[in-house]
């Protein structure tokens, strides 16, 4: 699953983030598309305060992608 949060500013990538989360399987990889200067930081700082892995982070032609597997 891909979150397209190019656009948003935060803290939308993290509410989005948040709410889909649910729907990936655990264990499994779900990505977030940002381009918020914000998400650089808050994306792996929500992984890590949730307990989710932090798995990747990509420069993009505009933003980053962002990897978060899911732990429970």
């Amino acid at each position: 699953m891909t979150i397209d949060a190019l656009g948003r500013k935060c803290p939308i990538p993290i509410i989005m983030l948040a709410e889909q989360i649910r729907d990936v399987p655990v264990g499994e990889v779900i990505a977030v598309l940002a381009d918020d200067p914000a998400a650089y930081t808050d994306v792996p700082a929500w992984c890590g305060m949730k307990s989710h892995e932090f798995v990747f982070r990509d420069e993009l032609e505009q933003g980053w992608a962002f990897g978060i597997r899911r732990r429970y």
